[in-house]
């Protein structure tokens, strides 16, 4: 099994121009490894100053483009991690998640952290296997 780093048009490029070393999507044998991402623009890389729920779009969004890239979908998603600034927003967040993982969800940890170098409220990561 080798491990393949997958550039992703919009992310991979911000993850480089900010000097952030890590890559956005790693693909070993059947399985696509997506890092945590946080609701970044992926045409400016900034992260705007929107609602928990719209982070959670954008995040999800992205996520999802990752596991397109990669060769996976979000049905093909065993595992997510979704950590947040405030357990409050579980309702805002499981909302919009919902909408993603619409049959058969994949197994999940909702983890409350302190916060980010950045201001945001929601990052999530996940393990895929390819189709």
């Amino acid at each position: 099994m080798k491990k393949e780093i997958i550039d992703v048009p919009g992310i991979s490029k911000h993850l480089k121009k900010e000097g952030i070393p890590l890559s956005a999507v790693v693909r070993a044998g059947e399985f696509v490894f997506v890092s945590g991402l946080p609701p970044v623009d992926r045409r400016t890389g900034k992260i705007p100053l929107v609602n928990v729920t719209q982070q959670t779009k954008m995040v999800l969004d992205n996520v999802k483009l990752c596991l397109e890239t990669a060769g996976s979908s979000l049905d093909n998603v065993v595992k997510c991690t979704v950590y947040i600034t405030n357990a409050a927003y579980f309702d805002e967040v499981n909302a919009v998640y919902r909408k993603y993982f619409k049959r058969n969800p994949p197994a999940r940890v909702f983890c409350n952290v302190g916060s980010w170098p950045k201001k945001f409220d929601v990052e999530i990561d996940c393990i895929a296997i390819v189709r």
